[in-house]
């Protein structure tokens, strides 16, 4: 499958679903909503919508669904620029500034297209709560931004049927909204705040070198195209003094070798479209966002742009609002698979939700 190094620059902008703080004390002292234990506070987006009916599952797929072909529409890929300018923000995954968990799928998306649009110094993120208990708190009348895990519950009806049938209940998979603020929105957090430090100016980066090495793939150099053969097994990628930007060869090799993780022995995904079709339109999107994220994790900052796929993609969207959450989810595996082979790398564990003691449905499982 080839990846096009086609495309052009252009500011991201990702709109996004936020919820003030003003006067944000929840009446009565209830428990937060979202989160689980102790990890949100007075959520000013769950308080504004007490008493009104829970929004649907399906609604929610739509908002987020809509925000990112928005995105696509005007030319724009949030997750390929998720950092401001040179000397500010730099590369990375957005993460839990209190936990150090890194978010993973559709939520590095739109904390992403946040930091774009707002111009935040950092990818650290934390709750209401957790922004209270570091020492600081949310600057009166900033807005958070929502993002999403998936979850399980098991229904009364259920658990009464599996009690008169003597097997295990059935849990009912659902994704919950729940709110987040940049360290940047915070008072008192500035040993939280620091940015990371730029990507040095180089053409040849050995961590990358170790990794795709590490890989053991059939990893071929030379020729003027870019593509992974699913049937032999083989990533070939042009030599890098090719690329006018010589930063994009990491990119590109990162994306095909995405391609080369769908292989049946490796994470199995189907990649048998052939080009032009839904599902070769939807394994692009997935090798796509795992370069963005495996790019980001490695401190790689590429300017290359896959636009030729955009019409693909929005016309996959448009159709399934769920195809995002599937991409996305997809997409962090195929990442992680191949971080695990980047020298001295820490496991990172990907967090879905911000309840440690829960074990959330991947969105994945929600989204089919």
């Amino acid at each position: 499958m080839r990846s096009s190094r086609k495309g052009r620059q252009g500011t991201v902008k990702l709109a996004s679903r936020t919820s003030a703080v003003g006067s944000a004390a929840r009446p009565g002292g209830a428990a937060p909503a979202c989160g689980g234990e102790g990890d949100c506070s007075a959520d000013p987006d769950e308080t504004r919508r007490a008493g009104e009916p829970e929004r649907s599952r399906a609604g929610l797929y739509d908002e987020v669904t809509g925000r990112i072909i928005g995105e696509l529409e005007a030319g724009r890929l949030p997750w390929v620029k998720p950092w401001g300018k040179v000397g500010g923000t730099g590369p990375g995954l957005p993460r839990n500034a209190t936990t150090g968990r890194s978010y993973s799928g559709v939520n590095i998306l739109l904390l992403w297209g946040a930091v774009i649009e707002h111009g935040y110094e950092t990818q650290g993120w934390l709750t209401f709560r957790q922004a209270t208990s570091a020492g600081g708190q949310v600057r009166r009348g900033e807005r958070g931004t929502t993002v999403v895990f998936a979850d399980k519950f098991t229904p009364k009806a259920e658990q009464e049927r599996a009690a008169r049938d003597g097997d295990a209940p059935g849990a009912v998979p659902f994704l919950k909204r729940f709110t987040v603020f940049n360290v940047d929105q915070c008072e008192g957090l500035e040993t939280l705040a620091a940015a990371p430090a730029p990507l040095p100016e180089r053409q040849v980066i050995p961590h990358v070198e170790a990794l795709i090495a590490a890989t053991r793939a059939d990893f071929r150099i030379g020729g003027h195209e870019a593509y992974y053969a699913p049937a032999l097994d083989y990533v070939r990628v042009p030599p890098q003094p090719a690329f006018r930007q010589q930063i994009d060869y990491y990119r590109t090799a990162l994306h095909e070798l995405s391609h080369w993780t769908g292989h049946p022995s490796r994470l199995n995904r189907d990649q048998s479209g052939r080009f032009g079709s839904k599902p070769y339109g939807f394994e692009e999107l997935v090798a796509e966002l795992s370069a963005a994220f495996a790019c980001a994790a490695l401190g790689v900052v590429p300017t290359v742009r896959h636009a030729d796929y955009l019409g693909a993609w929005l016309a996959i969207l448009k159709e399934d609002n769920r195809a995002i959450f599937r991409a996305a989810s997809k997409a962090s595996k195929a990442a992680d698979y191949l971080l695990a082979f980047a020298p001295n790398r820490a496991s990172e564990g990907q967090g879905r939700g911000e309840d440690e003691a829960r074990e959330p449905a991947p969105v994945s499982e929600v989204a089919a």
